[in-house]
Parts: C-alpha cells; structure tokens; sequence
C-alpha cells in the first residue's frame, strides 16, 4: 500500500465561502461582526462565558498575561512554565514583559510536573501547557495557584476538544490561549482565542488586543454597522483616542472568523473523527516494545491534536532515524518540541531531564479528520518495516 500522511488538513466550506464573498462584497474586512459572532459561539463549545480573539495563540496568550498588570502584576516577574514545549508559550510571556521560570515535566503526560513545583508566592502566573492535547495535574495546580497567590494561565493551543472530569480545556484556569493555526485542530488559518468566566478579564483583554484603548465593550455597536456608539463622546472627548493601558495590535479579521465559523459548524465532528485516529494510532504505535506515547487517563478525553512517538532510549535507534524513515514513505513528521531554557541559553543539558528526553526522542505525526482506517494501517505497516531493519 503507498499512502501519504500529511500533518494537517484544511477544510474550506461552503459557509465559509459564502460569508467570504459577503464580507468582499460589504467592504468590511477588519474586526467586526463575524469576529463577535465566533467568539460567542465558541464560548459556548468550550462552556464559559467570554471569549477574546487574536492574531495568534502567542498573541491569545500575551493578552491573558498583560492583563495581570491590572490587577497589581509587576513587570519583570515570573511566570512558571513547563521547560519542554513550543516556544510560542514562553515568548508570550517575554512579550507581556514577564520572565519565564522553567519545571520539567512529567514522562507520561508530556505535561509540567506540578509535584515539583516549589514555593511561586512571588510568581505572577503558573501556565501550565496541555501538550498534544494532554491535560496536566489541575487539581495539584489548582490548590497551588489557590494557596500561594499566582493566576493559572492555561496554554491549550492544542487542546481542541479536550476534556477531564467533565471540564474542557479552556475552562480549568483563569483565562486560557488556543492557537486557530491552519494545521490546528479548529482553525481560522492564522489567529489564537482566550477564554474566560471573568468579564473583567475579558474587557481588559479587548482592550490589549487594540493597542490598550479605552474601548471594551463585548460588541462594538460601531464595528457591527449597527448605529453610533453611546460612549464616544461620555466623557466629552472621544473615546476611540483615549488609552487606558501598554496594548498591542493583535485584533482578528472577519476573513479570518469567516474561516472559523466553518470550522465550527463541523467541530464536533472534526474532533470525533480525530479522536477515533488518535485512538487507533496509540494502540498501534503500543504494539512496539521500542516506542512509548500518550494515554488517556481516567475521566479523561485527549484533545486531539496529533500522535507522539518516543523513541526508548534503548531502542538501538534515534529519533532522527526514524524520521527520516518516515518522511521517505511520506509521513509527515515533527519533532516534539524543544527544552526551551537549553534552547534560549538559559540551563545546561541535565538541568531538566525529562525535557531533554522528550526533545532528543520524541516526534509528532498527523491524525487528523482527512485520514482514515487505512492511513491508520498504513502507519502501522511502515512502524513495522522501520523496526524490522532500523540500520538500513
């Protein structure tokens, strides 16, 4: 069999189509009333009450940090981050003027190790990170940040669809950051969302995401064609030029919400057609002595995001070897992400130990909706083929 596995796969439908050719034909391209309508809807599938988009989930995240400063938050401070993930996380928090403080993670949840987390009272924030749709220890982490005083950023940029014990991602913390990124599992090609049950928060964040001006409101009566805005002229200047905060401009474009409202329409289905690989593809890739990857726990549904293969250390082969074996028979792969204090300079090799695992060992393949039952066994046919003569 000759199958190809790409990493990601885009959708483009019909409604998305439509509302484009809309949007060309009304001349409003910039933030308006299809951005509004993506955030409500999806507040509603993550089940909390705001939402907040942005230009990347960098940019969602960066948001959710800044807002800290007003609520007392001084710059310089630090924000706890597990040391193995994407570098998207810690530059949010070089962005919002915070500094990364790194914990390793845990082996088996590719998740920051909450039992090694010490004393953060003079931490701004813990953003824990649900690496390839994993969920941390939340509750060890929830009766940290509880007892010790820093805010709980959750980065689920690729935590679509995840769930524990009955709570989705974008729900455990204070505010949450999901990357739209087109091989993401919901996308708006480019663009990031933050979530909340805090309307302070979420008022605070529109107002980042707009270089900081004063205007907050959940819908702009202005941006949605719908009449003049009552609190232009309250104060007797107008209010569009006046700036509250240090912002940034990282606001979504209806082409984009157009993109994501699609998705939308077919979430629930995008993520059952997932999972279901996702599933399959662990129970294949468990078949092999030589790998190990993610699991579900108990009350827990993996947001799936793609597929982890780990290299045993004593498997007689690297990482990179498998790879490139991979990619000959057109499997897409990515490599697990990075230690990151190692990557910026920050540590030495063996300060973080299951970081510097995971990076030299792990990779990461497709699973999503555009794959089916023989892609699955095609995975497993070329798993078998690489193991059967790792050395060629």
């Amino acid at each position: 069999m000759s199958l190809s596995i790409p990493f990601g796969h885009l959708d483009v439908t019909l409604t998305t189509k439509r509302l484009i050719m809309n949007i060309l034909e009304s001349g409003r391209l910039s933030s308006g009333k299809l951005v509004r309508e993506f955030e409500e809807k999806y507040a509603e599938v993550v089940g909390v009450k705001h939402a907040v988009t942005a230009s990347s989930g960098t940019n969602a995240l960066a948001m959710a940090l800044m807002m800290l400063y007003d609520y007392g938050a001084e710059r310089g401070n630090a924000v706890l981050c597990p040391a193995l993930t994407f570098p998207g996380t810690t530059n949010a928090v070089y962005q919002a003027g915070f500094v990364p403080e790194f914990v390793d993670i845990d082996r088996e949840t590719l998740c920051i190790d909450a039992g090694k987390i010490g004393d953060v009272r003079r931490a701004e924030a813990i953003m824990p990170v649900s690496l390839m749709g994993k969920q941390p220890d939340w509750t060890t982490l929830r009766a940290i940040a509880e007892d010790q005083g820093p805010a709980l950023i959750e980065d689920a940029a690729e935590s679509h669809g995840g769930e524990l014990d009955g709570v989705k991602s974008g729900a455990f913390g204070d505010i949450a950051g999901f990357s739209l990124y087109v091989a993401h599992i919901l996308n708006t090609i480019e663009g990031g969302i933050a979530t909340t049950n805090n309307e302070d928060c979420a008022a605070i964040m529109r107002s980042i995401r707009g270089d900081g001006r004063a205007c907050t409101c959940k819908v702009c009566v202005a941006n949605q064609g719908t009449g003049g805005c009552k609190k232009r002229w309250a104060s007797g200047s107008d209010r569009r030029f006046q700036f509250d905060r240090i912002g940034m401009s990282c606001k979504m474009t209806e082409l984009q919400a157009a993109q994501g409202l699609g998705c939308l329409e077919q979430y629930d289905e995008i993520i059952a057609k997932r999972h279901e690989n996702l599933m399959a593809m662990i129970a294949i890739v468990d078949e092999f002595d030589c790998f190990d990857t993610i699991h579900e726990a108990k009350g827990e549904k993996i947001g799936p995001h793609a597929l982890p293969i780990i290299v045993k250390e004593d498997a007689g082969f690297t990482r990179d070897d498998l790879a490139k074996f991979l990619v000959s028979k057109n499997v897409d792969t990515r490599n697990l992400f990075v230690n990151i204090p190692v990557t910026y300079g920050l540590a030495e090799r063996g300060e973080y130990p299951n970081a510097d695992y995971i990076e030299q060992f792990g990779l990461h393949v497709g699973v999503h909706q555009g794959l089916g039952p023989d892609h699955v066994s095609y995975l497993g046919e070329v798993l078998q083929e690489f193991v059967a003569n790792p050395g060629r």
